[in-house]
């Protein structure tokens, strides 16, 4: 017999789903402009089977692909499982057989040693391939207008580690897909790996190097000469995972690192600079970029640990107050003989987290950003739907040129998932285009899609695509152009 756990990861708005199918034309309030043509991607861990050890965290559920695609004023729907190989083993067996988040030990012994990943976190599209991406394994590559699976890829063979980031970084001048991996020799392992891929699907080069300390590397940030990592104790062992603790663990003893790493195909583990401060938290970056021998790395910031479902090692109860985020500017001066963080500056009392740029701006100089705001002050009738249990409530907005700020709450009956920014045009003005977002429907059990004017977003959406069906909470998603997939208007 099949049945979830009646815990909070499965149940209310986060039940799973299971559902694959297609809606040809997503009834429309307000007017989709007639520019938008292309599709936006985007995943949620949605479990296949209930879990192995009778309950599980939301972040080990299978992938599922949400296609939405935009053309002539109208959006179909189109939803896929991301078929790993975990996926197909378990499809095949009519019930779960991979145990624990991260942990292999808790695995049937029938498919050990297999990929573990789930392809939950990410779906980017580039080069006319869409990549459904899990940090703890290979890139999954699908097709981006069936959303039909094509298996995981190692770049024609040259990629060496075992793993692949869930979020990669375009390169506007070079056109390049840079990555990196962490515990690419293995799990628990230190070793890390930079890739740079270019449009046509060849691996470049790839830079072996080791962190500090194993810790979750989930986001990095490029600038025109370096890759950026940051290191915070977020950290895990072997004795965790034999005594089936979570895999992960915050360490508030553990300083964070930050290191600087030259974007060059000579380079090499002796080329990265490590800077060092006190321990705080930080997941996802906005951006960074160079100016002069100074780097400015720009991430939402808190004091301690964000994730209450990967607790303190050393026993302390998970503190609300402490997890609160707010986007952070931190500076690093290369032409310094100190290991030290120049300064650590607050860009808004904004509490957010899933920051987004216009991704042409990558590693450049940039003005706009967007984020998911909690907005303590405005009522709340229901919570649902959001990462980490945060009540997800308000799209903000940041001038970084003139520190204006807007924010969007989206009533007290609803919750947010991650926003996108869209250009109007490949040449357009920076920030000149459109957000689109999934917005959680709590008392009706289902989803919107919402269309912003991105330079305007307090104004509320242009337009908005009603999802008769509930969407779980998502993690990332992107925007494609239609001549970038093979699409036609």
């Amino acid at each position: 017999m099949t049945h979830f756990p009646d815990t909070p990861s499965f149940t209310g708005f986060n039940t799973p789903s299971r559902i694959e199918g297609d809606i040809a034309d997503l009834d429309i309030d307000g007017d989709i402009p007639k520019e938008m043509n292309g599709a936006f991607y985007r995943v949620q861990p949605d479990p296949q089977f209930p879990p192995l050890l009778g309950d599980d965290i939301a972040f080990n559920g299978d992938g599922m692909i949400t296609q939405f695609r935009f053309a002539d004023g109208k959006v179909s729907f189109r939803q896929r499982w991301a078929q790993t190989d975990k996926w197909k083993l378990e499809h095949e067996a009519g019930r779960a057989l991979f145990g624990a988040y991260r942990n292999p030990l808790t695995d049937d012994p029938s498919v050990k040693g297999q990929i573990r990943g789930t392809a939950n976190t990410n779906a980017f599209v580039y080069g006319g391939k869409l990549y459904a991406l899990k940090e703890d394994s290979p890139a999954l590559v699908m097709d981006p207008v069936t959303l039909q699976t094509q298996g995981y890829t190692k770049f024609g063979g040259k990629m060496t580690g075992e793993t692949f980031t869930a979020h990669p970084k375009v390169d506007p001048k070079t056109g390049n897909m840079c990555a990196f991996g962490y515990a690419s020799k293995g799990i628990l392992t230190l070793d890390m790996t930079y890739y740079e891929i270019s449009p046509e699907g060849e691996l470049l080069y790839e830079i072996w190097f080791e962190n500090p300390y194993y810790a979750m590397m989930h986001d990095f940030a490029i600038t025109e000469d370096y890759a950026l990592f940051h290191v915070v104790p977020s950290t895990s062992n072997w004795e965790r995972l034999e005594k089936g603790l979570p895999h992960f663990g915050f360490d508030t003893t553990m300083p964070v690192y930050f290191g600087v790493l030259p974007r060059r195909k000579d380079a090499t583990k002796d080329d990265i600079r490590w800077f060092k401060t006190d321990t705080c938290f930080a997941s996802h970056v906005m951006n960074a970029y160079q100016e002069g021998d100074r780097i400015h790395f720009d991430t939402p910031q808190a004091k301690n640990n964000m994730f209450p479902f990967f607790p303190d090692v050393h026993g302390a109860p998970f503190n609300p107050q402490e997890a609160c985020s707010y986007l952070t500017r931190w500076t690093v001066n290369m032409a310094s003989n100190s290991d030290a963080f120049e300064s650590q500056t607050r860009l808004t009392d904004m509490f957010g987290e899933f920051p987004r740029i216009d991704d042409r701006f990558a590693g450049q100089k940039y003005r706009h950003g967007w984020m998911l705001v909690v907005d303590m002050e405005q009522p709340c009738e229901l919570q649902g739907g959001s990462a980490g249990g945060f009540l997800m409530n308000t799209l903000g907005k940041v001038d970084h040129e003139t520190g204006e700020e807007q924010k969007w709450w989206c009533g007290p009956v609803s919750t947010l998932q991650e926003p996108c920014f869209i250009p109007r045009s490949k040449d357009a003005a920076e920030g000149d285009g459109w957000i689109v977002m999934v917005c959680n429907r709590l008392a009706e059990h289902r989803s919107d899609l919402l269309v912003f004017d991105a330079l305007e977003i307090e104004k509320g959406p242009i337009a908005t695509a009603k999802i008769p069906v509930r969407l779980r909470f998502g993690l990332h998603g992107n925007w494609a152009n239609a001549e970038d997939i093979g699409l036609s208007a």
